[in-house]
């Protein structure tokens, strides 16, 4: 069977169920005791494994296997979960995400976990973790000695202990040669068929040759199959000989105590026989019974969410360009309906602005994704970054679903990943240091997200040492980033601002994990391309925030069109508080600069004319026309010739030849074809 076309869906519900898993098993790190969410673990590790199966990723499927009965054991209370455990899930968890990534990028999902599947093995049997050397050795002596077992495939301990104590449960192990007709055309549709019947009336083992090479029909016309089932040989020959191009059936029941004895003798070559501890069984009779509930449970799921469909982001891509398209023609065409003041031509033109401005917030809408995208890799990145400093950090997560536009989402992940790691080594204490200033052994780091106006805020708050005011400008000082006289006029938080400057850091030694200042002025780069800003506030002893503004959308926006002599610029609505007119008498000097008094604050004037010395032809007014823009607690006058109106616009880049010109940040196609600049307020004001 062709399987590519349920590939990306595999894909995609493969990295929910491992992003479950994780996210589970972090709970149940803070809550052994609690066997429902051990539960739901298990239920994405089986899911997980049903799919690999059925989609011929064999590999995947075999350590699924082995993690699920690590957390049947679990949950059935028969091994106590330790540190050394976690340690071992989040490490088959992280070669499962290598394995779906290999897949995802066109491999074949492949990947070397002889090492995690041993420790997996050795949990199962009650030991401890520590290493897995000499079960790799009895797999390689095994390996290296097939022909010792009288069965035609070669078992290796776990497929034996399976085996042996499914036979304790009351079920029959059998080999089941199945061979084709020679003209047979669909080998591997045959192949699962088969597979589907065996199924339905036990559980497959394995099968020789692998699930992989049967799917890519590399063998000639027979296949081997190990199945435990309650059926009876004859039932099994009948069932499968009715699936079409058939030829022959053999069943064989498995000697258990050949293959145990061949193994055995493998295993004495290579080290001492390990203490026998009982294992879970690997087959359940309440299992099976619980089976066609789930069966029924799932099949409510898929009932109550086939109104969602998945959509490749490529087609989104494209849909919001030929819609930018569009927005730019409906600006052309509003300009012509204003130059021929035709009225039934205006009214066409409204209702198709009204129409394509619903059509504009659909198409944003889909192109929105929640933050915990991002956020959900943290919490597993912060449990091992504890554990690496040897401090006590918990995590809390507000706002998860708050919405960002993909292009954010995916340029975001990196700044955050280092503020965090910034937070929890050089911002949290460690435990004794906490316990002598009086706080509580385990730091706190909140990470924060929510909407404000065409924003959205993340924060990234933690209760530790604060950022010391000396120490920064001292710093900041023999760097030349600023000087002694200047520095002593600084606010706090301008001081704290200090950090984001190139190369600095307060970090007394050099780390591995991060250092206070090293690597944030890229994190500013980063988010100020975005469109947005980061800022900084701390409290000697008691902890720092930073806070990140971000646009809602990139691509269109809302502006206010200007005009400078002859040229257009745009200024985005999301930074102007208001516009004013301003009479040249009450224009002031204070500091060799020009401000004005606006509401009672004085606002330095920014002559826009002058900062991208556009050609002059008279300058002669007697009012000036002025924008009022704000970042954060400053503000800031940008003088203009005139106001022309608020407008929708497509933000377009400059291309990497025009990146570096100060204070714009991209350019728009207005109606009449004319390319007009956007100005970065962010940059002036700075």
């Amino acid at each position: 069977m062709d399987m590519n076309q349920y590939l990306e869906v595999f894909i995609e519900e493969s990295k929910e169920h491992l992003q479950t898993c994780n996210e589970q098993l972090l709970e149940l790190e803070k809550n052994p005791q609690d066997l429902k969410i051990v539960n739901e673990i298990f239920r994405s590790a089986h899911t997980l494994k049903g799919m690999s199966a059925t989609m011929g990723y064999e590999d995947l499927a075999n350590l699924t296997h082995k993690m699920e009965n690590v957390l049947d054991a679990i949950r059935n209370e028969k091994i106590t979960v330790t540190s050394e455990v976690f340690d071992v899930l989040f490490e088959a968890c992280d070669d499962l995400e290598e394995m779906v990534m290999s897949i995802a990028e066109g491999g074949d999902g492949k990947r070397d976990v002889a090492k995690v599947v041993n420790q997996l093995l050795l949990i199962e049997k009650g030991q401890s973790p520590v290493t897995a050397a000499a079960s790799l050795e009895v797999s390689a002596a095994v390996a290296a000695h097939p022909n010792e077992s009288a069965s035609k495939s070669v078992y290796d301990e776990f497929e034996l202990t399976v085996l042996e104590q499914s036979k304790e449960q009351g079920f029959e192990s059998y080999e089941i040669t199945v061979s084709l007709r020679e003209d047979c055309l669909l080998k591997a549709a045959r192949v699962f068929m088969v597979f589907e019947v065996l199924e339905k009336v036990g559980e497959v083992i394995k099968s020789n040759p692998p699930a992989e090479q049967l799917e890519e029909e590399q063998f000639d016309s027979a296949f081997t199959v190990t199945v435990v089932t309650k059926e009876t040989a004859e039932d099994l020959t009948k069932k499968i000989m009715k699936v079409s191009e058939v030829e022959l059936v053999e069943v064989h029941t498995i000697s258990l105590s050949e293959i145990r004895s061949s193994l055995n003798t493998a295993e004495s070559e290579v080290s001492s026989p390990a203490a026998d501890v009982p294992l879970q069984p690997a087959v359940q009779e309440s299992n099976k019974k619980a089976e066609p509930e789930a069966a029924k449970k799932a099949s409510s799921q898929k009932q109550s969410s086939s109104k969602t469909i998945r959509v490749n982001i490529e087609r989104l891509d494209i849909l919001m360009n030929l819609f930018e398209e569009l927005v730019i023609d409906r600006g052309r065409l509003e300009q012509i309906s204003r130059e021929l003041n035709n009225q039934e031509l205006h009214e066409t033109v409204e209702r198709m602005s009204r129409i394509s401005g619903d059509l504009q917030t659909i198409i944003l809408n889909m192109r929105m994704v929640p933050v915990e995208t991002v956020f959900n890799r943290f919490p597993k990145m912060v449990r091992q970054l504890a554990r690496d400093l040897n401090k006590k950090v918990n995590l809390e997560i507000i706002g998860a679903e708050t919405e960002l536009d993909r292009t954010v989402i995916d340029e975001i992940g990196d700044p955050l990943v280092h503020l965090l790691r910034n937070a929890i080594d050089h911002g949290v204490e460690t435990p004794e240091v906490r316990k002598a200033n009086g706080k509580d052994e385990e730091g706190t780091v909140v990470l924060k997200a929510y909407h404000s106006g065409n924003h959205v805020f993340i924060e990234i708050e933690e209760d530790g040492a604060g950022i010391s005011r000396e120490r920064v400008l001292k710093k900041a000082i023999s760097k030349g980033i600023v000087s002694e006289q200047a520095a002593a006029a600084l606010s706090d938080r301008q001081v704290y601002e200090l950090i984001f400057a190139s190369g600095f850091s307060t970090a007394e030694k050099i780390s591995d994990v991060s250092g206070r200042g090293v690597g944030l002025d890229v994190v500013k780069n980063t988010i100020e391309s975005l469109g947005g800003s980061v800022s900084v506030d701390s409290k000697e002893g008691k902890g720092s925030i930073f806070s990140i503004q971000l646009p809602l959308t990139l691509s269109i926006i809302s502006v206010m069109l200007v005009e400078i002599q002859k040229e257009k610029f745009a200024i985005p609505l999301s930074s102007i508080i208001e516009t004013a007119i301003v009479k040249r008498e009450d224009i002031l000097n204070a500091h060799n600069q020009k401000v004005i008094d606006f509401r009672g604050k004085v606002v330095p004037l920014l002559f826009l004319k002058d900062i991208f010395k556009v050609p002059v032809f008279q300058d002669d007014d007697e009012f000036y026309s002025v924008v009022i823009v704000r970042k954060g607690d400053k503000m800031a006058g940008l003088v203009v010739d005139s106001f022309i109106g608020q407008q929708e616009i497509v933000l377009k880049g400059l291309g990497n030849y025009l990146n570096s010109v100060f204070a714009i940040s991209g350019a728009t196609i207005l109606g009449d074809g004319q390319v007009a600049l956007i100005v970065d307020c962010n940059a002036l004001i700075k």
